[in-house]
């Protein structure tokens, strides 16, 4: 998922502050860009629509209100969302990191014990890796696994372990790339909305 025309365009170095993007596997030395695919494209959504959601302190404030609860709280997507959006395909082969399994939890609880502890991890965990944030350990995840040569990283979502994830270093092996343009009508946009209880907003 990126901005039209290509979905598998790179951020440019432009884009970055501090060397980085911000995102959860980029890298903190400022030397390969990552991009972030998915092997379902209702991941795709997902991931990018979640921060519509309503927070959990509004949903709280609803239910304290006195009456009849025959409604629930749904968040709002903005009309012209899909406006500029692409969606993409594409294939990858190679050997990445599934950085939850337990041997990758071994390798890198030895490797940054000394990172973990100065973030304030007391042990480096899946649920460690899963954390939204500091995003200093994944990123920190990220350098060790491009420095042994790997070309990525799988990883699942924190929105539901079913939805699995790829962060692709640079350069990025790809094959049949595709893009299209993202319709309000997709069906994996519409799955996505069900899941993460979101509508698109009314026109005003």
């Amino acid at each position: 998922m990126a901005r039209y025309p290509d979905a598998w365009q790179l951020p440019d170095w432009s884009r970055a502050k501090d060397g980085s993007f911000g995102n959860r596997f980029d890298d903190p030395e400022s030397e390969y860009r990552v991009l972030y695919a998915s092997s379902q494209q209702v991941s795709c959504f997902v991931e990018t629509l979640a921060r519509f959601r309503p927070d959990l302190a509004l949903i709280e404030e609803l239910r304290a209100i006195e009456g009849d609860d025959d409604f629930l709280p749904i968040g709002e997507v903005p009309l012209n969302w899909c406006s500029n959006r692409v969606i993409g395909t594409a294939s990858s082969e190679g050997n990445y990191a599934d950085i939850c399994g337990v041997e990758w939890i071994v390798l890198l609880r030895r490797r940054l014990a000394s990172e973990c502890l100065r973030l304030g991890f007391p042990d480096l965990d899946a649920a460690a890796l899963q954390s939204s944030s500091p995003r200093t350990l994944t990123m920190l995840v990220s350098r060790l696994v491009y420095d042994m040569g790997l070309p990525g990283i799988y990883f699942r979502s924190r929105y539901g372990h079913n939805l699995e994830n790829w962060a692709l270093f640079e350069p990025c092996r790809l094959r049949h790339m595709k893009s299209e343009r993202v319709e309000r009508q997709h069906p994996a946009l519409a799955e996505a909305m069900e899941i993460l209880e979101l509508r698109f907003a009314m026109a005003r």
